[in-house]
């Protein structure tokens, strides 16, 4: 019998589930959209969902705990300031797990999971800053040569 274990242990130890679940965590809320197997989604959802209750709580103490979690100056910064406001008025229910086929290799079950009103333009954005960064460096190191 299964009575009282909650969450599924995805083959890996706690310590490298806690420290899977902290990077994932971050990568959703500075991306707002990240692609994973259904399972990893299913329980990735669980942490973003309290992650963003903590940014709506606002308070130092609150502020402190997601920064214990997640380890992330920018990442934090972004739940309590931007995610915080945009959920403010919403009960629940941050994320959604979209189901996206199997993974070519090992036919793993595949899924997007996103935030529910997330901006568009902040899946690469900071791919794209730093793309453009080393556009303008290499331009500015050819004019000087």
């Amino acid at each position: 019998m299964r009575h009282r274990f909650s969450g599924r242990r995805l083959n890996r130890s706690s310590s490298h589930r806690s420290a899977m679940f902290s990077n994932m965590a971050v990568s959703l809320l500075t991306h707002e959209q990240i692609k994973t197997t259904v399972f990893k989604a299913k329980e990735l959802k669980r942490v973003v969902d309290r992650m963003i209750t903590l940014g709506k709580r606002g308070d130092l103490h609150a502020r402190r705990q997601a920064m214990s979690y997640l380890q992330d100056d920018a990442a934090v910064k972004k739940l309590f300031d931007a995610l915080a406001a945009r959920y403010k008025e919403r009960p629940g229910g941050y994320t959604r797990v979209l189901q996206s086929g199997n993974r070519y290799g090992d036919c793993a079950p595949m899924a997007i999971i996103e935030l529910v009103d997330r901006d568009p333009a902040m899946k690469g954005a900071a791919d794209k800053e730093r793309v453009k960064a080393q556009a303008e460096a290499a331009e500015s190191a050819e004019s000087a040569a």
